[in-house]
């Protein structure tokens, strides 16, 4: 959903740093594999309620398709996050495990969104959730700019806010859907592909910017 920063640091050999992200790649797996169980077929059906139940089973797999496409974004965009990091801060621990919480959580609203998405409650709580882990990362990049990349106009730094607009760019378009779930459920979801969008235009128009 995001381009990479231009320029990484990997640092997965420090102990703190090491810890972090075996503990988020874990927590990531648990939850991308926990989404599943919200997708299920009755066994020992006649032919009729067979395909009843396969067609009901639709919207479950659609919400899958949705979560695990987006928590594979989160991943990716967290591991780059922490391997960026010459060093494990407090802050950076407790706003991992911040994330790491609301990600875990997941399956929760995406089983709400796949069982109720005429509801407005069950849209606003998944883009509360997508919206709340989009600024756990904005926080975390904001917060170690300076620590990752102490030259602000070099282009590595330039690539880094230019990553921390379009999670920013998430946050909004989330949130704004959160009071739009409650007007029209189906507008708050095809409101969230103003995603696609947002993350290409704030690309294409911050890469053109002249440095200085």
């Amino acid at each position: 959903m995001t381009e990479p920063v231009a320029e990484t640091h990997p640092h997965e050999n420090i102990p703190g740093t090491a810890r972090l992200i075996a503990l988020s790649d874990g927590i990531f797996a648990i939850a991308m594999t926990l989404l599943v169980i919200n997708v299920a077929v009755p066994a020992n059906l006649a032919d009729a309620a067979f395909h009843k139940a396969l067609n009901d089973a639709l919207p479950s797999l659609g919400a899958f398709a949705l979560s695990f496409t987006l928590i594979s974004g989160f991943w990716r965009d967290h591991r780059r996050i922490l391997t960026a990091l010459p060093a494990e801060t407090t802050v950076v621990t407790r706003l991992t495990l911040l994330g790491l919480g609301l990600v875990a959580l997941l399956p929760f609203p995406t089983g709400l969104l796949a069982e109720y998405a005429s509801q407005p409650d069950a849209v606003a709580l998944y883009a509360s959730a997508m919206a709340a882990i989009h600024a756990v990362h904005v926080a975390l990049l904001l917060l170690t700019q300076r620590q990752v990349h102490p030259a602000p106009t070099s282009p590595a730094a330039l690539a880094r806010r230019r990553f921390t607009a379009q999670l920013a760019s998430s946050v909004l378009v989330f949130g704004l859907s959160i009071p739009l779930a409650f007007v029209d459920t189906k507008a708050a979801m095809w409101f969230w592909i103003a995603l696609v969008p947002a993350h290409y235009v704030i690309g294409h128009y911050r890469r053109r910017q002249p440095r200085p």
